[in-house]
C-alpha cells in the first residue's frame, strides 16, 4: 500500500525552519540526482523549526521504479521519536516466545520516521532505527496546539484522498490485471485491512514516544488520548455514551458470552487439538528459522561487535520475522478445508502475509549483502537462497489465494 523506501536511501535532509512548509532531498542508491520534497505541513514537536540531516549506514538496492522525482504532497507523521522494540535475544528464542505468547525482554529505541502523501505516488515512508541523524541548532519557532491539530486534520484529509483514489483504481481494474507479486491492494477490503493497520501502527508509535517521555505508569491516560487523536484524525464520530439500559445488555451479553466460552472450553479434546495439523507454509518456516539460527551460530560468521545491519543477522531477522508472521496468518489453518479463511478474517491474514513476504525479501537482501562480501560458506549461501526462495514462492501462493476470497 505504501512506498517503503529506507532501504534504499542513502542519506538526506529535511528543512521544517518555514511553519507549514516542509522541503528535503533524498539520495537514493543508482539514481545519479536526489529525490526532492516539497510537502504541506509540519513536523512533529521534536523537528518542528528544525532542519535535520540523516545518513543510512548500509544502503541497499530496491526496486523503486515509478518513484517521481520530484515529491510534491503532503506530510504525515515526520518525527525522530518514533519509538520501535529491539529484541535482546536470538531469533530463535523471539520466534518461540512469540508462538507461545509468551513476553521478550527488548529495549525502546528511536526510529527516524517520514511519512508523506505525494500527487504521484501516494503514501511514501521512510522507517529506520540506523539511521545517523543530525538536527541543526535550536528550532526556528515553535509548534503550537492549534497548528498540530492543522497538522492532523491536513493529513487525515491527504490519507482520505490517498484511500479514494486507491478504491478508484481498484475499481477500475480489469479483471486479471493483477500483480501477485506486488503489495498494492487487489479489492476494497484489503485495502482498508492495510489502512486499518497502518493506523494501528501510527498509535502504537504515538504511545512509544509518549510512554519514553512520561512513564509507564501514565500508560492508561496515553492510551486514552492518543487513541482519541486517531478517531479525530479519521474522521469518526464521537461515540455517544450508553443508555443505562444499554450498559445492562450490554453487561448480560458479555456474561452470556463468557459462560459459552467456558463450557465450550470444558468440552474440548485437548489430546485431539494438540495433533491438529500445522499448516506445512509454517512448519517450514519455522524449521528454516532454527536450522539458519544453528548454522550461523555454529560457524560464528557474525562477530559479537555486529550490529543488526551485518547481512547475515539481516538473513536470520528476514525469515524469523516472517516465520512470526506467518504463525499469525496460519494458526489454525492446518488442514486443506480450512484454508483459504473466510472473508470475515481474511483481511487481517493477507496483511500479515505481506509483511511476511516483505521480511523474505529483506532476508534475500542480507544474501546479496552477504554474496558481496563472501561471508559465511558459498555452499550455505546457496542452500539458504533456495530456501528461503522458495518459502517465497509459497507465501506469494498464499497471498494469491487470499485476495481471490476477497475479490469474489
Amino acid at each position: 500500500m505504501a512506498w517503503r523506501i529506507a532501504e534504499a536511501v542513502i542519506g538526506g535532509e529535511i528543512d521544517n525552519r518555514t511553519a507549514g512548509q516542509i522541503t528535503g532531498r533524498l539520495w537514493i542508491l543508482g539514481r545519479d540526482e536526489p529525490l526532492t520534497l516539497e510537502l504541506k505541513g509540519n513536523a512533529w514537536r521534536d523537528l518542528a523549526g528544525h532542519r535535520v540531516k540523516f545518513t543510512n549506514p548500509s544502503p541497499q538496492a530496491a526496486n523503486l521504479e515509478g518513484l517521481a522525482a520530484q515529491q510534491v504532497g503532503v506530510a504525515g507523521d515526520i518525527t525522530a521519536s518514533h519509538k520501535v522494540k529491539v529484541p535482546e535475544i536470538p531469533p530463535s528464542e523471539l520466534l518461540a516466545r512469540y508462538e507461545s505468547r509468551e513476553p521478550f525482554p527488548y529495549h525502546w529505541a528511536n526510529c527516524l520516521y517520514l511519512e508523506w502523501y505525494s500527487e504521484a505516488n501516494g503514501r511514501v515512508v521512510i522507517e529506520s532505527p540506523h539511521y545517523e541523524i543530525t538536527v541543526d541548532g535550536p528550532a526556528v519557532w515553535t509548534l503550537t496546539d492549534e497548528q498540530e491539530r492543522e497538522q492532523q486534520r491536513v493529513s487525515q484529509e491527504a490519507a482520505q484522498h490517498f484511500m479514494q483514489r486507491l478504491e478508484d483504481a481498484i475499481a477500475a481494474q480489469p479483471p486479471g490485471d493483477v500483480d501477485d507479486t506486488s503489495d498494492q491492494p487487489t479489492s476494497r477490503t484489503e485495502a482498508e485491512a492495510d489502512e486499518e493497520a497502518a493506523w494501528m501502527d501510527r498509535l502504537n508509535q504515538r504511545i512509544g514516544a509518549r510512554l519514553e517521555r512520561e512513564g509507564p505508569d501514565a500508560y492508561d491516560q496515553i492510551y486514552e488520548e492518543e487513541r482519541e487523536k486517531i478517531r479525530q484524525e479519521r474522521g469518526e464520530p464521537e461515540p455517544e455514551p450508553l443508555t443505562p439500559e444499554q450498559e445492562a445488555e450490554q453487561a448480560a451479553w458479555i456474561e452470556e458470552m463468557n459462560q459459552a466460552a467456558e463450557a465450550a472450553l470444558e468440552e474440548v479434546d485437548l489430546a485431539a487439538e494438540q495433533e491438529r495439523a500445522v499448516h506445512p507454509t509454517l512448519t517450514q518456516a519455522k524449521e528454516l528459522c532454527y536450522q539458519l539460527y544453528r548454522d550461523v551460530r555454529e560457524g560464528e560468521w557474525i562477530p559479537a561487535s555486529a550490529t543488526s545491519e551485518h547481512p547475515l543477522q539481516e538473513v536470520l531477522d528476514g525469515v524469523s520475522l516472517a516465520s512470526a508472521k506467518l504463525a499469525g496468518a496460519l494458526g489454525g489453518f492446518g488442514r486443506e478445508d480450512e484454508w483459504p479463511p473466510p472473508p470475515l478474517f481474511a483481511g487481517d491474514k493477507l496483511v500479515r502475509l505481506k509483511k511476511a513476504r516483505r521480511s523474505l525479501r529483506d532476508a534475500l537482501a542480507g544474501l546479496d549483502a552477504a554474496d558481496e562480501e563472501r561471508l559465511a560458506d558459498a555452499d550455505w549461501r546457496r542452500r539458504t537462497r533456495h530456501a528461503v526462495s522458495t518459502l517465497l514462492t509459497q507465501v506469494e501462493q498464499l497471498i494469491r489465494e487470499v485476495r481471490g476470497v476477497l475479490e469474489d
